[in-house]
């Protein structure tokens, strides 16, 4: 019964994954149509598909991909997409060999999505059991998290107008999976090469490397470890009325602590090096003619640091700084990306025994704050909450994803008002952003909440 009901979902599970997969093929066509790629909220100065083949069209005129202000993108995604953004008389369409490429980033990103899921699953059950809770074991068996997850992603519209509007958030989202992956799976190499194209493309996954040590330190996510500690004293009371002390032992090794393994740590940071230096070799071959590694630090992570570009966007940082007197934008500048710093270490203390939770948590925040977000960074974070079904179905969200809803359609409204019938002004757009901002915030607040219940729920009934 058991596997019958585990192929039908396994069937199902391909047949919407496909339904997804078409939908995005079909709107491939109708791209010109749909001019997805000039929206503010899908298309941003580095993920633009349109500055990209611009960056390329210099490079092959022999002059600097970074010149002017069109290109900060990195330089090995302008040597690898950057040739089939020319248009050819014959053969193929430019923009459709670019979809296909985005289309097959985001098929991989589900697929390690749900075998990701499939880790957590298994770690969450293994947990459970170690602390007899054979109900919740059973209740968690009738969710597939990873498939739930993956599903989210691939039907996300947020992720669907991502790819067809050609941005390159579909690459930037596979590279972070990817990471998580492999830190989820214990593969350092893999956790490092996945680690090190996120950072190189784009700035802030580079503090998950905090989560990314701490699964492959102590595994996937687990009950903390003192919850096991309860569980063995209070199995040891009980023992204690019928065994002696000489019985007790092999009943308190019965419960598994979790020992962190500095093996893989090392193992990651020598790959990470080793990523890393092939990164910096290939961009400096790429650009020898053109300034080096100097010139692309500074196109690439000095734009997103100082928020060079103020065209509207989903985030909040373009209308504070339009709006900022000069003499105290650095102060400001230091204000706003402290701030995702500030949040690291009290959230890693906390959720240390929820590795691939605390990951979540540090993308969703990024996005926020971020200085050039896209709907594509918060289509990743939604789908990775997929992952949490079990821990979080205590958690309301249907008012959240009613304003994600009613957003999605409000912010195109509101930009047309104010761009193209002149009836507005950028407080209109602005609005929007800050309630985008402050449903995120919500979102954030609310899931980690739902998460210290769990686990406070889990204290409570390991301890009677």
């Amino acid at each position: 019964m058991a596997d019958d009901e585990e192929k039908k979902g396994r069937s199902r599970f391909w047949t919407l994954a496909a339904a997804a997969v078409l939908v995005r093929v079909a709107l491939v066509f109708f791209q010109e149509e749909l001019n997805l790629g000039s929206r503010p909220e899908v298309a941003t100065p580095l993920t633009s598909l349109r500055r990209l083949a611009e960056g390329y069209w210099l490079k092959q005129s022999s002059i600097s991909p970074y010149a002017g202000s069109m290109y900060h993108g990195s330089p090995l995604l302008l040597a690898i997409i950057g040739p089939l953004t020319v248009k050819r008389v014959e053969g193929p369409s430019n923009h459709i060999l670019c979809s296909l490429v985005f289309i097959i980033a985001d098929i991989i990103s589900a697929l390690l999505i749900r075998a990701t899921g499939k880790n957590l699953q298994l770690a969450y059950r293994h947990g459970l059991g170690s602390l007899n809770l054979q109900r919740l074991q059973e209740t968690s068996r009738s969710i597939s998290a990873g498939d739930l997850a993956a599903l989210i992603y691939l039907w996300n519209p947020m992720m669907i107008v991502a790819c067809a509007g050609l941005s390159t958030s579909p690459i930037e989202n596979m590279m972070v999976v990817l990471s998580v992956y492999g830190a989820c799976s214990r593969l350092a190499p893999l956790a490092a090469f996945g680690w090190v194209l996120a950072v190189h493309l784009s700035l802030y996954p580079i503090i998950l490397i905090i989560p990314i040590i701490l699964l492959l330190g102590y595994g996937p996510d687990a009950p903390p470890a003192k919850l096991f500690i309860v569980s063995t004293s209070s199995g040891s009371r009980s023992l204690s009325e019928t065994h002696d002390k000489s019985n007790r032992l092999p009943n308190q090794m019965m419960f598994p602590i979790h020992i962190f393994s500095w093996r893989l740590v090392g193992s990651f940071i020598i790959w990470a090096s080793i990523w890393s230096l092939h990164v910096l070799i290939l961009s400096s071959i790429y650009l020898n003619q053109f300034g080096g590694l100097s010139e692309m630090f500074k196109k690439t992570y000095g734009f997103i640091l100082t928020v060079e570009d103020l065209s509207p966007n989903i985030g909040v940082l373009w209308y504070f700084f339009a709006e900022v007197f000069d003499f105290f934008r650095v102060f400001f500048l230091l204000v706003f990306h402290m701030n995702i710093l500030f949040m690291i270490l009290p959230l890693a203390i906390r959720l240390y025994h929820r590795p691939c939770f605390l990951a979540f948590v540090y993308i969703a925040i990024s996005s926020l704050l971020k200085s050039y977000p896209s709907v594509g960074d918060s289509a990743l974070y939604l789908g990775l909450l997929g992952l949490f079904i079990n821990e979080l179905a205590e958690m309301h969200f249907s008012f959240l994803f009613g304003g994600y809803i009613g957003l999605s359609f409000l912010s195109p409204v509101m930009h047309n008002l104010w761009i193209w019938r002149g009836t507005g002004n950028a407080n209109f757009y602005f609005a929007t952003a800050i309630a985008y901002a402050s449903l995120q915030i919500l979102l954030v607040v609310e899931s980690v909440s739902a998460m210290l219940n769990h686990d406070r729920m889990l204290r409570k009934l390991s301890s009677t």
